[in-house]
């Protein structure tokens, strides 16, 4: 069961693939704040434009007013006597979004973030590493994997039909036409990124460190 507090701010991140409802769920969350007649603000970043230019608007639909800002320090000149603040697609912010929303969190607000979490190489996106380890709550959702149907947390980037090269830039702003979202075991990775041997990467670490201590019994065989 989760407690919310009962005086003062707080931050709660939703967190997911693409397609895992993360709008969805903050959209949800601002309407019921507003049905009990609590004040909400809500901000997106001027480039995601994908369905609307000022709304923020889910992948089935489901729309709620917001307001574009180029960067997270405007938000703090216009959020207002704002008793909650919504922030969508998070990771297309630059890094102060977080303090931003630290900032808002100590002046009594309550902070709603949706973000992914992982871009399409399955690397930590942008600010979001710092906003998780803020937050008082957090959920990560999952969508369906599109290729086996199974719980998705990754997000598969398509070009052509074709998994994305490693050296695209992270942000690229789209949808269906771009993106599916996939598992773990789905999801394929930029061609050119290196796989990793975890079992001799350990071997490797051992018989170059410059603390590394021979075992006996143990013959180290370099590969």
């Amino acid at each position: 069961m989760r407690v919310m507090p009962s005086q003062g701010g707080w931050i709660e991140v939703i967190v997911g693939s693409m397609f895992s409802g993360k709008s969805e769920e903050l959209m949800r969350r601002l309407r019921r704040a507003q049905i009990a007649r609590q004040s909400v603000a809500v901000f997106k970043p001027l480039l995601d434009n994908r369905y609307h230019a000022t709304d923020v608007v889910s992948h089935d639909g489901t729309r709620l007013a917001a307001r574009p800002v180029d960067t997270s320090m405007q938000i703090l000149g216009m959020v207002g006597d704002a008793d909650i603040v919504g922030i969508d697609v998070a990771q297309f912010f630059d890094e102060q979004v977080f303090e931003v929303a630290v900032r808002l969190d100590d002046d009594g607000k309550r902070v709603i973030v949706a973000a992914l979490d992982m871009d399409f190489k399955n690397e930590p996106f942008g600010p979001i590493p710092h906003m998780l380890a803020v937050a008082e709550f957090v959920d990560k959702l999952q969508a369906i994997c599109q290729v086996c149907g199974g719980p998705a947390t990754r997000t598969q980037r398509l070009i052509a039909g074709r998994p994305a090269k490693p050296d695209e830039p992270v942000i690229r702003v789209g949808a269906q036409e771009s993106y599916e979202p996939r598992c773990r075991q789905c999801h394929e990775l930029p061609s050119a990124r290196p796989s990793l041997d975890l079992a001799e990467s350990a071997l490797e670490g051992a018989l170059e460190g410059p603390s590394a201590i021979a075992r006996p019994g143990i013959e180290y065989v370099a590969r």
